[in-house]
């Protein structure tokens, strides 16, 4: 079987940690270029890895019929636009999360993709993470019973990113800790209860403790060093209620508090059973069974969710199956978080039964 070959648009962060390493350790991919707009980027990724050519203009991959498949780890402002062009280029791509700035964005996106048949995943790894698919597993075989609430807190004391940068400028994040960091814990959740539909949404942002830039304290600032002159107009805390065709959800999530714990969890709640997901670790499950209350901890060999999704995403190129991490799923997020922000914009609920249909 001949090696898909594959672009990488982007090469920060996420490409050098995840996406390049992984694309490497695939067997039947072969990366044929490197692409940022800070050429000395692409160029140090193509001397790293030693493979690849380092370009910063990404219409050459558009051009090259070679590319059949894409990884998008560009901020989030130009993800839509991109990811378009690779589509109506005949590119399969892996957008990194979320899928864009706001859900219309991803409409269009969404849109693309039915025009051309191409697929277009999203980077919500949590979807090829091992525990969260066994939570998924125990959820779709009844063993929570009835699963009515989940609890989600992505709280951390001050961890804002790159304080007046990229991260902290909603033009082109879109949005602060929650779409950042809430964007993944609320996937999770979609996921393991089957992508309901939302039917109200109800929420508050927050943008306090990093307006004031001059005077934030932290201890480090993994995105930074701060641009004292540049913008923080984004939320470093949200509180939010959604209703589903499934179960209700609640969340508190914090970029900054002033609360010295972080709180990282998911609860589900059932009518069997509970279970607490640490994120990024193990779960407990909590039952009762003959009078007495049970706690567990299951035990399971892990593996890299990162190579997973990549090894999961050149092999749909060949089968055409559909992954959990396709744009009809992954959209619900962007269609939750959006409705977050204008719930907290106009101060009421958004609903969407009252807006015709739950679509």
């Amino acid at each position: 079987m001949s090696k898909t070959i594959v672009a990488i648009i982007g090469c920060g962060t996420i490409a050098n940690s995840a996406h390049i390493p992984a694309y490497l350790a695939n067997p039947d991919a072969e990366i044929k270029y490197f692409c940022d707009i800070r050429k000395e980027m692409a160029e140090k990724a193509v001397e790293k890895h030693g493979c690849g050519e380092a370009i910063e203009d990404y219409h050459i991959i558009l051009e090259d019929p070679e590319v059949e498949a894409v990884s998008i780890c560009t901020p989030n402002h130009v993800h839509a636009s991109i990811a378009i062009d690779c589509l109506r280029a005949g590119k399969h791509v892996l957008c990194e999360k979320p899928a864009a700035r706001t859900y219309a964005e991803a409409l269009e996106m969404q849109k693309v993709q039915h025009e051309t048949g191409k697929t277009l995943n999203i980077g919500v790894v949590n979807r090829f993470n091992k525990g969260v698919n066994l939570i998924k597993n125990m959820i779709d075989d009844g063993e929570l019973g009835e699963l009515y609430h989940v609890y989600v807190s992505f709280r951390a004391h001050r961890s804002i990113p790159g304080l007046g940068g990229d991260f902290t400028t909603k033009a082109v994040a879109g949005g602060g800790a929650l779409i950042d960091w809430g964007v993944h814990f609320l996937d999770i959740v979609m996921y393991c209860t089957g992508d309901p539909q939302p039917k109200t949404v109800t929420g508050q942002a927050y943008s306090k403790l990093g307006k004031d830039m001059q005077n934030y304290a932290y201890l480090n600032m993994w995105a930074g060093p701060p641009n004292f002159s540049g913008t923080y107009d984004v939320d470093d805390f949200v509180t939010a209620m959604i209703r589903t065709e499934g179960p209700s959800i609640t969340m508190n999530g914090a970029w900054a508090q002033n609360i010295g714990v972080d709180e990282m969890y998911i609860d589900f709640l059932g009518d069997k059973a509970g279970i607490r997901l640490q994120y990024g670790a193990d779960f407990t499950v909590y039952s009762a069974k003959h009078g007495a209350l049970i706690e567990s901890t299951p035990k399971f060999t892990k593996s890299d969710a990162f190579q997973n999704e990549i090894d999961s995403f050149i092999a749909c190129i060949k089968s055409g199956e559909k992954l959990p991490a396709h744009i009809d799923y992954a959209i619900i997020s962007s269609k939750i978080i959006e409705a977050i922000y204008q719930s907290s914009d106009q101060g009421e609920e958004i609903s969407f039964v009252k807006q015709g249909v739950v679509q």
